[in-house]
C-alpha cells in the first residue's frame, strides 16, 4: 500500500513515520521548501502525546528538543494565586509534559520518517488531488503527479484536502482570540517562576503564559480578545509595534510579563486562532483527515499536536490491518475522543475572555474551579489515553 500524505507539519511526517514501521510505503508532500526547526513558537504536548511519540519510537528523541512541564500555576491580574492544574497524567516510567518548538517536532518527525524509509518532499506544493477507481494522484504546481492507493490531508485546519472529500464541509471557527509568542534570553525574570511550570496570568486585557527554561530563557505567549487579525494587518506591523502593543495589554497586570514583553523577541505574531468543532465527513473513497485537517482543538486545550500523533499512529494500524478498508476503523477510533477534546478547549478559551461579568467574578470562579480539583479531573482521562505496543511490520 502506497499512501500520500499532504502536508509535511505534525501530522503528516508521523503518518509517514508509523506507516513506514508497520512496512507500508508513503510520501509526504510539503510545500515549504525548508524546514526549520527554530521557525515559530513553543507548545507542550502532554502525556498522551509522548506515548504516541513512544510507540513511534521518537521519544527519546524528543527528550532531547523539550523541557519538561509538570503543571500550571494560574494567577489572577492582581497576582493572586487561584490554583495549579496538573499537566496530564504522566508515562508509567515518570515521563511529564515536554516544552518544545513545533517546528522542532515536526522536523525529527520528519528525519525519522525518512529514516524509516519514508519518502520525505520539501517544496512539493499540492495544486490538486484526485480519488477515482485507478487509485489516488496529487498534482503538484510543476504539474508533475505523484500516484497511491490512500491519500492522507494532514494540511491544517484550513485544509484544501477537506473541501475535497465534502464540498459543503465547515471551515474553521475563529475563537475570539489572536495569539503571539516569544522569548526572551539570558534573562533573570525567570528566577521568580515556577521551574518546570506554566505561569498562566488572567490578565484584564489579555491571557499571558510564560515557562523558565533551565537555559536561562523564558519562552512565554499572550492571548489577546480582539477581531481576527488578517494579512494586510500582519504585514503592515513591525515586530517593535507588536511587542510595544502587547507590553501596554499587560502593562497592569502582576508579574513579570510586561517586563519580559519588553526585553523580548517576537516568534509568533497576530495569529488568529480557530478551532474546528465538527467535520461530518472524514474520509471518503481512498482519502482521509488527520490532525486539524479533521478536528482541530484550540491552543486552551494543550491537545493539538497530540490528537495528531494518536491519529498518525491509529491511522496506520488501521491501514496495516485492512487496507483501505481501515479508513472507517479510524474514524470509529478516533471521533468521539477528539470532538470531546475540542469541546474542552473551546470552553477554556471562552475562560480567557471575561465578557460582561468581568475579571473579578472570573478569578473568583476560576479559583474554585482550581483548587478544587475539577480543572485536573476533567482532563485526566485525555492525558491518560495509551496506545498500546509499539509497531510492528505486517510484511
Amino acid at each position: 500500500m502506497r499512501l500520500l500524505v499532504v502536508g509535511g507539519g505534525v501530522a503528516g511526517p508521523a503518518v509517514a513515520l508509523a506507516a513506514a514501521r508497520l512496512g507500508l510505503d508513503a510520501t509526504v508532500l510539503e510545500r515549504r521548501a525548508v524546514a526549520d526547526p527554530d521557525e515559530g513558537s513553543w507548545m507542550t504536548v502532554a502525556p498522551n502525546g509522548l506515548d504516541a511519540l513512544a510507540v513511534l519510537g521518537v521519544l527519546d528523541a524528543t527528550h532531547e528538543i523539550g523541557y519538561p512541564s509538570r503543571l500550571n500555576r494560574m494567577y489572577g491580574a492582581t497576582g493572586r494565586h487561584l490554583g495549579d492544574v496538573s499537566l496530564g497524567v504522566p508515562l508509567d516510567d515518570g515521563t511529564v509534559a515536554l516544552t518544545l518548538k513545533r517546528s522542532a517536532l515536526a522536523v525529527l518527525l520528519g528525519d525519522a520518517a525518512r529514516h524509516a524509509g519514508a519518502d520525505v518532499r520539501l517544496g512539493a506544493e499540492v495544486v490538486s488531488v484526485h480519488d477515482d477507481a485507478e487509485g489516488v494522484r496529487a498534482v503538484l504546481t510543476d504539474g508533475s503527479v505523484v500516484t497511491g492507493d490512500v491519500l492522507v490531508g494532514a494540511d491544517g485546519v484550513r485544509s484544501p484536502v477537506r473541501r475535497r472529500i465534502d464540498p459543503n464541509a465547515p471551515e474553521a471557527r475563529y475563537v475570539g482570540l489572536t495569539n503571539f509568542g516569544g522569548v526572551t534570553r539570558g534573562t533573570r525574570l525567570g528566577d521568580e517562576l515556577t521551574p518546570q511550570a506554566w505561569h498562566f496570568v488572567f490578565g484584564r486585557r489579555s491571557f499571558f503564559g510564560a515557562h523558565p527554561l533551565p537555559t536561562g530563557d523564558v519562552v512565554w505567549f499572550a492571548n489577546v480578545p480582539r477581531p481576527e487579525i488578517g494579512r494586510q494587518e500582519r504585514a503592515a506591523t513591525t515586530e517593535q509595534q507588536w511587542l510595544h502593543w502587547l507590553a501596554g495589554l499587560v502593562s497592569d497586570d502582576a508579574g513579570p510579563a510586561s517586563a519580559l514583553v519588553a526585553a523580548g523577541r517576537l516568534e509568533l505574531a497576530g495569529d488568529s486562532t480557530y478551532d474546528l468543532p465538527h467535520v461530518p465527513t472524514w474520509w471518503r473513497g481512498r482519502t482521509v483527515l488527520v490532525g486539524d485537517a479533521a478536528h482541530a482543538p484550540s491552543p486552551s486545550s494543550g491537545q493539538g499536536a497530540a490528537m495528531a500523533l494518536e491519529d498518525a499512529v491509529v491511522l496506520a494500524r488501521s491501514l496495516a490491518a485492512h487496507g483501505a478498508d481501515g479508513l472507517r476503523a479510524y474514524e470509529a477510533a478516533r471521533r468521539d475522543r477528539v470532538e470531546a477534546i475540542v469541546k474542552a478547549g473551546a470552553r477554556s478559551s471562552s475562560a480567557k475572555i471575561p465578557g460582561r461579568l468581568g475579571r473579578v467574578p472570573l478569578e473568583t470562579m476560576l479559583s474554585l474551579v482550581f483548587r478544587s480539583g475539577a480543572a485536573a479531573r476533567s482532563t485526566s482521562g485525555f492525558t491518560a489515553h495509551r496506545l498500546g505496543a509499539g509497531l510492528s511490520p505486517t510484511r
